[in-house]
């Protein structure tokens, strides 16, 4: 069957993403994909087959926005080491702080998905992507430090590749946080508390 004429992939993918960084695999429904990307169940099945397969699409989606966001601010010429590790975390803060306003934490469907391995087990796929933006994130970061280090805002006596694995854990766990409602002001404080530990 032919998609509808006004099937707009990409939308509804991003429509997904939300549902899924929010509630997770096991706890959202093709009702609720359906309703939030305004689509009929036909419509979704004929074009993503499964709501399995519609999950690695969402999940290739939410990690290619991620990296375009995270590579803007971490490759930014314009901007220290030090800035560039600050807008990345800003990133993240900014993005939780927009969600608690609708009354939830952001959730992270990167996060979620590495937190819950039997979706890894069961879809090789998610894990090859998953470790694909882990590397892609570890070298972005580990190039701002190198940066950082030369301009003197980080640390020279911090690896690139320590600090790097250091701030990964930050953003993951200010997303934990963040689910079991500690306070935008708090995610903050955790946020910069790594910061002052890469600042010269």
């Amino acid at each position: 069957m032919a998609r509808p004429r006004n099937f707009d992939e990409v939308a509804v993918l991003d429509a997904s993403v939300k549902q899924f960084r929010t509630h997770g695999f096991a706890d959202t429904s093709t009702e609720q994909l359906c309703e939030a990307a305004g689509v009929r169940r036909s419509s979704l099945y004929n074009t993503f087959v499964s709501k399995d397969e519609l999950f690695i699409r969402s999940l290739e989606r939410s990690v290619s926005v991620a990296r375009e966001q995270q590579e803007a601010v971490l490759t930014d010429p314009g901007l220290s080491g030090e800035e560039r590790l600050v807008a990345l975390f800003a990133l993240v803060l900014d993005e939780e702080i927009e969600a608690r306003a609708d009354g939830h934490a952001a959730g992270c469907m990167i996060v979620a998905s590495r937190m819950a391995p039997d979706i890894g087990d069961r879809e090789p796929r998610v894990q090859r992507i998953l470790d694909r933006f882990h590397d892609d994130q570890n070298s972005l970061v580990a190039a701002a430090v190198r940066a950082g280090r030369l301009d003197g805002t980080l640390r020279a006596d911090v690896s690139p590749h320590d600090a790097a694995l250091m701030v990964a854990s930050a953003i993951f766990g200010i997303r934990v946080l963040a689910q079991a409602g500690t306070t935008p002001a708090e995610l903050r404080r955790v946020a910069n508390l790594n910061l002052d530990s890469l600042r010269t």
